[in-house]
């Protein structure tokens, strides 16, 4: 594929990101405009109650390749599948509002640099990949998750949970209609969707660092998390997610 012909939609789900969206958007806008796609960078806000509309408005006001797309809060899950069906770009690509993923790094998602995918989910394990400042209980409730995740959903691939993700078009518009996990876990049901399409997954192993300000609450949304875990596996069970 000819770069220049490459279109990226950048779906950034947001809740109460005021503090950090401002310079998100800014690092992302710095290096997208040197490059030669066509792109759009879509924020969506997940009912935020600070000024996170606001900044990101102002900055829609200068470059109208941002856009804020409001949503009723309802969580990740929720904000990220209405963020991906509404963009309008050839590849579609999940990022947290932290931008603990280098943005240098986007071109590891798309050709040519990778092709022959459906989605490609951006890894902190394996060969190749580099977490940096995460503290070691952090690390290894991950890892328990994971492991969880593989014995009830989604064997063989070693970081469901990162929070960059590139899928194309299609993929996006066959898989999101069926999600219906809003939190946190709903990247587990993203991917048991996937797999029950026959859509070709990748891990592209990145560098991650840690954010403190990161809104997940292990104790809190750990629980919610199992019983989403539970509940993906009788859909799946129950052939919910063939489409």
């Amino acid at each position: 594929m000819d770069p220049a012909s490459l279109s990226l939609s950048v779906v950034i789900p947001a809740y109460n990101e005021a503090a950090r969206i401002g310079s998100t958007l800014s690092e992302l806008q710095s290096y997208l405009r040197g490059t030669p796609w066509d792109w759009e960078v879509r924020v969506v806000d997940d009912g935020s109650a600070d000024g996170t509309c606001a900044i990101v408005e102002g900055q829609a006001a200068q470059d109208g390749r941002i856009v804020l797309q409001r949503e009723p809060h309802r969580g990740k899950g929720g904000a990220v599948r209405a963020g991906l069906l509404a963009a309008r770009c050839d590849y579609r690509f999940i990022c947290d509002a932290d931008l603990s993923m280098p943005v240098a790094e986007l071109p590891r998602f798309l050709p040519p640099q990778l092709t022959g995918f459906d989605v490609a989910i951006g890894s902190r394990e394996g060969h190749g990949a580099r977490r940096i400042g995460e503290p070691l209980l952090r690390h290894l409730a991950g890892r328990a998750f994971n492991y969880t995740v593989q014995q009830l959903s989604v064997k063989g691939i070693n970081d469901t949970q990162c929070g960059f993700k590139m899928f194309t078009a299609r993929a996006a518009q066959a898989i999101f209609p069926l999600v219906t996990i809003e939190g946190w876990a709903f990247d587990v049901e993203v991917l048991v969707i996937a797999r029950e399409q026959g859509r070709r997954i990748v891990e592209v192993p990145i560098e991650w660092h840690y954010r403190r300000e990161s809104q997940l609450n292990l104790m809190r949304d750990g629980l919610a998390m199992l019983r989403d875990l539970l509940r993906i596996r009788s859909k799946a069970r129950r052939d919910e997610y063939s489409g």
